[in-house]
């Protein structure tokens, strides 16, 4: 596809049998060629050491942009420079929500305040604000209402299944680490929580590592634990789909009436 696109050619018309045989072709057809290649969405080294792996394979000027959920991987590979993409301010984020929930540049009086509050709930993130834009279009302002409030009980599927690549990708220990983050220690100080998760044998010190780098938590500057309110909606209905009748089944349990319920409902074997 790499090739293809950038001679011009048909994918028929590049014999290519294996993966040496593609790495050589483009160090050969494209060395002396000036090229802006967009490689996204990279999870794994490999994928870096076939298609660019070094800068002699393309021309003087050449241009290549990775897109990554990891930022060691970028860093590993010896790229120039990181840029980590930030989330929207409140203007920007306002400004592309009513441009999906109204196809306007500005809002409709009646659903001003209802508005705020859904920019206020998406925290600066594009893709939350796009899925609510579209899900809101057209609605009156008695179903917007609804929708506000069941969003702070179940976010929308769509934006859970993006958010939630990068916790698929987890090995089960940093997974567990996340998990017990977003149902207990968001706000906490990190060496609190790293002295209780080495207690659980999970190796606290290198899977938060691992989670900052794959920017599903950071570090606060008086050094608390931080993520994305949206990350940690995903996290615990993660843990809320464990079994849905009973929360009691539940690996976690952080909400009061859940806890109230096992110790005053469930019945004692």
């Amino acid at each position: 596809m790499l090739l293809s696109q950038i001679l011009g050619m048909g994918k028929d018309d590049i014999n290519i049998y294996n993966v040496f045989d593609g790495t050589s072709m483009i160090r050969r057809r494209l060395s002396c060629k000036k090229v802006l290649i967009v490689i996204d969405d990279v999870n794994n080294p490999e994928q870096l050491e076939k298609l660019a792996s070094k800068r002699d394979w393309f021309g003087m000027g050449s241009r290549i942009i990775i897109t990554s959920r990891t930022k060691s991987l970028l860093t590993c590979h010896g790229v120039d420079g990181v840029y980590e993409v930030e989330k929207l301010n409140h203007t920007e984020a306002g400004q592309l929500f009513i441009s999906k929930a109204f196809k306007k540049h500005q809002y409709l009086e009646s659903f001003r305040e209802l508005s705020k509050c859904v920019v206020l709930y998406a925290s600066g993130l594009p893709l939350a604000l796009k899925v609510l834009g579209y899900f809101l279009y057209g609605r009156e302002v008695h179903i917007w209402e609804d929708a506000l409030q069941r969003l702070k009980r179940d976010c929308k599927k769509e934006i859970l299944d993006v958010l939630q690549i990068s916790f698929d990708g987890l090995e089960e220990l940093e997974k567990n680490i996340f998990l017990d983050i977003a149902c207990f220690f968001k706000g906490m100080d990190r060496y609190y929580v790293t002295r209780i998760l080495e207690s659980c044998g999970f190796f606290p010190n290198i899977g938060i590592d691992i989670l900052i780098d794959k920017s599903l938590i950071i570090i606060l500057h008086d050094n608390t634990l931080w993520m994305h309110d949206l990350l940690q909606q995903m996290g615990q209905q993660i843990v809320k789909r464990e079994c849905p009748e009973e929360p009691g089944k539940c690996s976690r349990l952080w909400m009061k009436a859940d806890i109230h319920h096992v110790l005053t409902e469930t019945q004692r074997p």
